[in-house]
Order: C-alpha cells, then sequence, then structure tokens
C-alpha cells in the first residue's frame, strides 16, 4: 500500500514514521509513506500556498493550484481523502475499507481549509476524526494512517491482535489482566487461570459485550453478532 500525505508540515510526521508499529511496516515494505510540502507547488516565487477568502471573513483559504499541481504528481488510481471537521466520522469500519486501497492520499488542511473547486474535483472522500476543531489535518493523517496500516497483512506479529481488538465485530475489547495473580487485593479472574480454552474464550465474549452494554450501548445497535 502506499500513502500520500499533502501537507504544509511535512517535519511533523518524520518522528510518526520512525518509531513502532509503523516503522516496522514501512520496513517490511507493508506500506510505502510519501510526504509531499505544499509549498514546493507553489506558484509564485514567495511559495504561497493561502490567500484571503473571497467575500472577506477571519482567516486564510489554502490556495487551489499547489494542491491540484501536488496531487498531479500521485499515482493513478488512488482514493483521495480530504481532513476536515465537515467530513464522516472515521471509525474501524472505515479503516478496514482504506486498508483495501492501493494507493491512498491524504490532504491535509489547515487555516479555514481549502478552495472549494479543489474540493469538488479531486477529493473522493472526507474524514473527520471527530467533533472538534484542531489546527490542521496532520494529527488526523496520523490517527487513520496508525488505524489503517495495522489492517495490512503481517504488519502485527499476531494476526489475533487485529481480531481482539476493541470495535472489531463493533464491540469493544474484553479486560486483559498480566502478572502478578494478585494485586492490592484484587485477584484475576480464575477462568482465566484455568487453562480450560473454551470457557476463557466464552469469558471474553461476554466480557465484551458487558463493556460494551455499560460504556457504549450505542455500538450494539450495529454490532455483527453471531447466533451466539
Amino acid at each position: 500500500m502506499r500513502i500520500d500525505i499533502i501537507t504544509i508540515f511535512p517535519e511533523l510526521f518524520k518522528p510518526f514514521l520512525q518509531f513502532g508499529i509503523i516503522k516496522k511496516a514501512c520496513e517490511k515494505n507493508a506500506v510505502d509513506i510519501q510526504t509531499f510540502d505544499l509549498r514546493n507547488y507553489a506558484t509564485d516565487k514567495h511559495q504561497m500556498v493561502d490567500d484571503y477568502p473571497y467575500g472577506g471573513g477571519p482567516g486564510m483559504v489554502l490556495k487551489p493550484e499547489p494542491i491540484w499541481r501536488a496531487l498531479d504528481e500521485l499515482p493513478h488510481p488512488r482514493r483521495v481523502v480530504f481532513l476536515t471537521p465537515q467530513g464522516q466520522t472515521f471509525d474501524q469500519e472505515k479503516a478496514w475499507e482504506l486498508s483495501q486501497e492501493k494507493n491512498l492520499a491524504l490532504i491535509c488542511g489547515r487555516y479555514e481549509g481549502i478552495d472549494e473547486r479543489v474540493r469538488e474535483k479531486l477529493v473522493d472522500e472526507e474524514i473527520s476524526i471527530g467533533d472538534y476543531v484542531l489546527n490542521g489535518g496532520e494529527v488526523p493523517a496520523m490517527v487513520i494512517m496508525e488505524a489503517v496500516i495495522r489492517l495490512l497483512p503481517d504488519v502485527l506479529g499476531d494476526e489475533d491482535s487485529v481480531v481482539g481488538d476493541s470495535f472489531y465485530q463493533g464491540l469493544l475489547d474484553h479486560p486483559h489482566y498480566t502478572r502478578p495473580e494478585e494485586f492490592k487485593g484484587q485477584r484475576v479472574p480464575q477462568v482465566l487461570l484455568s487453562g480450560d480454552h473454551k470457557k476463557i474464550a466464552n469469558w471474553r465474549k461476554k466480557e465484551r459485550l458487558r463493556q460494551t452494554l455499560l460504556k457504549r450501548p450505542d455500538l450494539l445497535k450495529k454490532a455483527n453478532l453471531d447466533s451466539e
């Protein structure tokens, strides 16, 4: 998979790419991540990528020419995503969907957003990571990349890690315990010490349902539950 990021702050992504699962995925060639500095595609000597909005009002708007020129250099076919508060809310289902793409382009907005002509002609989809305002699309791009990349084949050492994640089948994860067996008067549930894999699996299913019902009952309306 290839992911291209169009941004005015490419330096923000350098540390993100140098640690953990993202670094390993790049080293395994599971994903090729490229950043494109929007200022390199400006059409004037001052490398201006923004301008005042027509009609007046506060803030600046990212100009259409640099974004258009940057996208012209990216591979085809590709899915172009604009990161904006106006977009569809990102969730695990969308992460699975995007993980099937061969080429994904992420446009990181700044200021008051991008010129509407780019949105209308070049953007395939708009995505938001939540109902709040950030300074730009760089952090949302990292959120989306991390959620998507960990779903790619051979990225995680244990494929069961993906299956057991929160939001798999629309449910939250079950509780987790590790050593010591007793800590400050609290003991690990006995079933997890039993060695009975069927009982443990049933306990985890039940706890996933319990956690979802108590914390996010809204998820149960669209959860992919089996007959059990």
